[in-house]
């Protein structure tokens, strides 16, 4: 799916599916997605060790392959958004965002590329306009970017309406471990005041025309009122997680049945699970 349809679905509520990709620059993992039926590719440098190199070989696979590459840069800032543009990203996720000038700033490097400097200022302050030679060339040099802010704390979600009213904002990615820390409640993925709290949000999202997803893995029945809801950006799982998870759970079986033990040595903590969103 082009980054176009993945924005404009965003928009008007149809839903879009991917999953967070962490096979680092293995040129047959993209080939090997075509056929698992996912609209898009979620990479993030901010949690994972993945350098700018690897993030554009990977852009450029999914993308080669139609899988809409969107990447989660370290914080939110325009430099980093429009390195990682031009390294082949369609979609960028910004997280931790909670003010309009995080926002504004933002949307300048995706909407209004290559426009910089006091030009672009006065654009995002309504103060100036560009042509209609300069607006229709802006229009098709960035018809397959796409913006998603990360609302992950109390305090971004206060200001939820200021931040999703900005022209430019595509969609809101929900990081629910961030948030529920920053409720007090971390990790109490099931807490009706969580539950309550997510369903609020996708609600006022979608009164805007604004996508709205939470990262999920296999939470089918926890995220029934998300989606309910209106939710639209179905982030599901990791392909790490998953492979992990499908080959212990068929090693534990294979040496249930044949009477086996399994012994080991070291530091066994399961360190996918703390991979965090």
């Amino acid at each position: 799916m082009l980054g176009k349809q993945i924005r404009e679905r965003l928009h008007n509520g149809e839903r879009v599916y991917g999953t967070h990709s962490v096979s680092f620059g293995n040129p047959l993992s993209a080939k090997w997605s075509t056929g698992m039926e996912q609209d898009f590719v979620f990479i993030c440098t901010e949690h994972i060790p993945i350098d700018r190199t690897e993030v554009a070989a990977m852009c450029r696979l999914y993308a080669d392959n139609g899988i809409s590459p969107m990447v989660r840069i370290p914080y939110p800032d325009k430099y980093w958004a429009n390195m990682t543009i031009e390294g082949g990203a369609q979609g960028i996720v910004a997280p931790y965002v909670e003010t309009v000038e995080q926002v504004k700033d933002l949307v300048g490097a995706v909407k209004y590329r290559p426009i910089k400097g006091e030009f672009l200022q006065e654009m995002l302050d309504g103060t100036r306009q560009p042509n209609a030679k300069l607006s229709n060339y802006l229009n098709e040099f960035n018809r397959d970017l796409y913006l998603i802010v990360g609302i992950e704390s109390v305090e971004a979600i206060d200001n939820l309406e200021s931040l999703i009213s900005i022209e430019g904002v595509d969609g809101v990615f929900l990081g629910p471990h961030d948030i529920t820390c920053s409720m007090g409640i971390p990790e109490e993925y099931d807490n009706p005041e969580f539950i309550d709290t997510i369903v609020d949000v996708i609600k006022r999202c979608r009164a805007r025309g604004r996508g709205v997803g939470i990262h999920m893995d296999s939470t089918l029945d926890l995220c029934k009122p998300f989606f309910e809801a209106g939710m639209n950006f179905i982030l599901n799982g990791a392909d790490e997680t998953k492979m992990i998870k499908l080959i212990r759970d068929e090693f534990q079986l294979l040496r249930q049945r044949y009477g086996d033990k399994f012994i080991h040595s070291g530091n066994m903590e399961n360190q996918s699970e703390r991979i965090v969103y």
